[in-house]
């Protein structure tokens, strides 16, 4: 897991078509693609997700389901993303196959030796710093956060929340390999623009 991983959010996007954004960012340099959506009917999420599936093939970009192992399934993505609470890792990697990218968030340090059992493609760091984007998650982990969980884990490390140009820089030297953005890219005047000024932050760290 390298470079910008984008997590949607289609309440920031300014009434713009979500499949814009996303083609936007792909075209900036995102590596990853999370679709996520919370209060979308299964169907509308399905025939969402394929259509962004199709955006990203000829980039070659994988689609990322946030929680919904079933919608993964149904659309063909590329992987999941599941939190603590969501189906357990063990089921779903099994109903996703072993190819399958499959992400785990980490809310405490509880979380963090557990998931060094378990073979995730990453672990998400969440969140970071306090964000409006994601309101059901524990105490921020902050850089020091990062560094230690970085020290000892044995996983990519995406990191999330308030994750923006402003501090780019520090979070990957603090550790992320990846950086996930929802509000930097998903609310920008120009999300290509974004990611990209983003990307370039990063690029000379690696």
């Amino acid at each position: 897991m390298r470079g910008v991983y984008l997590v949607t959010d289609r309440g920031l996007c300014h009434n713009r078509p979500l499949p814009e954004i996303v083609l936007q960012a792909v075209q900036g340099g995102a590596a990853y693609v999370q679709l996520r959506e919370k209060d979308l009917p299964t169907r509308t999420f399905v025939e969402e997700a394929r259509a962004i599936k199709k955006i990203l093939e000829p980039y070659r970009v994988p689609l990322i389901i946030n929680d919904r192992v079933d919608v993964a399934l149904a659309c063909g993505a590329d992987g999941v993303h599941i939190g603590q609470e969501d189906m357990p890792y063990s089921t779903a990697r099994k109903l996703m196959g072993e190819n399958a990218i499959i992400g785990l968030s980490v809310e405490n340090w509880e979380d963090v030796e557990t998931a060094q059992k378990l073979d995730v493609d990453y672990i998400g760091v969440s969140p970071v710093f306090a964000t409006p984007t994601k309101t059901d998650t524990k105490e921020p982990w902050g850089l020091e956060g990062l560094k230690k969980i970085k020290s000892f884990s044995r996983h990519p490390i995406v990191a999330i929340g308030g994750v923006n140009e402003s501090n780019a820089r520090a979070v990957v030297e603090a550790g992320a390999d990846c950086l996930a953005v929802v509000s930097a890219i998903c609310a920008a005047d120009s999300p290509e623009v974004a990611t990209r000024k983003i990307l370039n932050l990063i690029q000379p760290l690696r």
